[in-house]
Parts: structure tokens; sequence; C-alpha cells
């Protein structure tokens, strides 16, 4: 586990991402896009648990701008307060910047094999469906991504693998913005949608409210196989 450096785009300064690397080298490398609570425990839990899959894992501190390292957890209202307030004042175009700037130092990384994806969750895996649209990463996974369904005119310029994992009891994504996305992405060749049955939002965040053993362990395979495809 290490803490890098990257250099935003627009001259505003750097931000830091933490790494941990795989046992065996070289591999391809995951950006993981957090949710609201920063780059937190849950998180680097998830980072560490990529890292078990034979990937390195990448994940960047966006909130950075606003407050640098914000590590808090979704167990209190005071913590929930201020990560709302957090995502209230994030800049999403911003962040798709930071994040591509972090895929460019993802693929020269020592031991890296070139080929990055990343993965995001909750505000992350809308971010990661926009880095879909909008980057060379050679695959993105969105995990409970919210207000997906305003993010559907792009679609056709989406052209690598795409994994959408969507509770079906999200509520903080209404049923109807759900229905359209799996509607517009059925036959979309890049892109694979999957709804989890009596999950809700964050069902896959280690040690979070809502977690779902079952409903992880299928989308984390699906993950798994859909990373194992991409980066070798």
């Amino acid at each position: 586990m290490a803490t890098i450096k990257i250099t935003a785009t627009d001259n505003a300064g750097t931000f830091d991402c933490y790494l941990v690397e795989p046992k065996s080298k070289p591999a391809g490398v995951v950006v993981v896009i957090q949710e609201i609570f920063g780059v937190n425990r849950s998180l680097r839990e998830t980072c560490d648990a990529i890292a078990d899959l034979g990937f390195f894992a990448l994940a960047p501190d966006l909130f950075w701008r606003q407050e640098p390292n914000v590590d808090i957890s979704d167990k209190t209202k005071a913590e929930w307060d201020k990560a709302f307030a957090l995502m209230n004042g994030f800049d999403q175009a911003t962040g798709i910047e930071d994040l591509k700037a972090t895929v460019e130092v993802a693929r020269t990384l020592p031991g890296s094999n070139g080929r990055v994806a990343t993965m995001g969750f909750c505000l992350g895996g809308r971010l990661a469906f926009m880095m879909a649209e909008q980057s060379n990463a050679d695959a993105n996974i969105s995990y409970y991504g919210v207000g997906l369904d305003g993010l559907l005119g792009d679609l056709g310029r989406v052209s690598r693998p795409l994994v959408v994992h969507i509770a079906d009891q999200d509520e903080f994504f209404p049923a109807e913005g759900r229905a359209k996305v799996v509607a517009a992405t059925r036959d979309h060749p890049q892109v694979r949608t999957y709804v989890y049955p009596n999950a809700n939002h964050a069902f896959a965040r280690v040690g979070g409210v809502h977690w779902d053993g079952r409903s992880a362990v299928i989308a984390n395979g699906r993950t798994a196989e859909a990373l194992a495809a991409a980066l070798g």
C-alpha cells in the first residue's frame, strides 16, 4: 500500500491516489472511483480485494479541491450530511478530467501492463458510466450509479466493455430511471446490465449498512470476469 500524487491537467495542483499492488507483475490497473464518503476504509478494503485478484488498484481522491483526503463512513447522520455536502459541491466534469489523468498515469505505473479499467460505486458508479462514454479506459464497471438515465444520450460513444450493476430497490435511483437504462443498454454490443433483486443501493459496500452478501458476490464475480477479459 502506498500513496502517489498525480498532477491535475488544469494546473490546479496535485491530488493523492491510494495504491495497492498485486503480488505478480506485469498486471492491469483498476482505477477505483470513490463513493461520496471519500477514499475511506471500505474503499481501501475494496482496493485490497482487487489487488488479490491480480490487478493494481488505484483510488484517486476526487474531493481534493474541496477537502483533501476525505475519509468518512455511512454510520452517522453527521457523516451523511457532510458526504452530501461534498457531493453537491463536486464538479463532475472536472472529476472526469482527474480520472482521465489517473488512467494515463496508471498505464505507465512500474509493473503495469498498460491496460486500465475503471470501477466506481454510487457517485463513482455514475462517473464510471461517464468514463465509458468519454475516455479511452479499456473497460468500465458501474456499481449502483445514480442518475444514469440522464447519460443515455451519449451511449453510442461507448466502444469498450461497460458493466452496469443495478439494485432493484435503489432508494437513490427511481425505478423509472432504472428501467430506461435496462431498455437502452439491452442490445448494445459493449454493455452488460445486471439487476439484483431485493438489493438496495450500496449492496456491495464492504461493511456498509445495506450490504447484501448474495448480490455482492454475484456482482463481484461478474466484475472479476470482465476485468480479467479486459486487463489480462
